[in-house]
C-alpha cells in the first residue's frame, strides 16, 4: 500500500479481510434500507387504499374525495360541473376489502382488492387515488377504470 507521503508499506495478515467485511456490511444496510423503504411505502399505498375503499363502504363520499388525486378529483366532478360527493357516490364503486397485493414503482402504486383494483400516487401529504374502479382488460391493454384523473 502506498501512503499520503509516497512510502509503500506492508499490510498485515488481517488487514486484507477488512475491506470485503466493510463492503458486506455496507451492502447488507443498503439492501435492507432498501426493503424497508419499500415496505414502508407499501404500507402507506396500502393504508390509503384501505381508508378509501373504507370511506365509500360508509357512505363517506366527503372523505373519499379527500382521497382522490386533484386531476381525478377535477375528472369526477365533470370540471366543476358535479360536487366530487355526488359524482364519487353517481361511479358505483364496488366495495373493495380486503387487500390482496400492493405492488410500488417508484411514486405509483398498484393496490388489488376483493372487489377492486386502485392506483395511486405519491404527493407531498401522502398516496392519493388517481383511478378506482379499474378492471383488467387484457395483458397488452391498459385497465378500464370507473373513476381515473384526465
Amino acid at each position: 500500500m502506498v501512503t499520503a507521503s509516497g512510502r509503500r508499506t506492508t499490510t498485515g495478515p488481517g488487514d486484507s479481510a477488512v475491506l470485503p467485511r466493510a463492503a458486506g456490511a455496507l451492502l447488507a444496510v443498503l439492501l435492507l434500507g432498501g426493503c424497508g423503504a419499500s415496505a414502508a411505502r407499501e404500507d402507506g399505498a396500502a393504508d390509503a387504499g384501505r381508508r378509501f375503499a373504507a370511506a365509500l363502504s360508509a357512505g363517506d363520499y366527503r372523505t373519499g374525495c379527500a382521497l382522490l388525486a386533484p386531476d381525478t378529483r377535477e375528472q369526477v366532478e365533470e370540471d366543476g360541473r358535479t360536487p366530487c360527493r355526488t359524482g364519487l357516490r353517481e361511479a358505483g364503486l364496488a366495495t373493495a376489502v380486503p387487500v390482496r397485493a400492493v405492488a410500488v414503482y417508484g411514486q405509483e402504486a398498484q393496490l388489488r382488492m376483493t372487489g377492486d383494483t386502485v392506483f395511486l400516487s405519491r404527493f407531498d401529504g401522502g398516496w392519493l387515488v388517481t383511478a378506482a374502479g379499474c378492471e383488467a382488460r387484457g395483458a397488452d391493454e391498459p385497465y378500464r377504470c370507473a373513476v381515473q384523473g384526465g
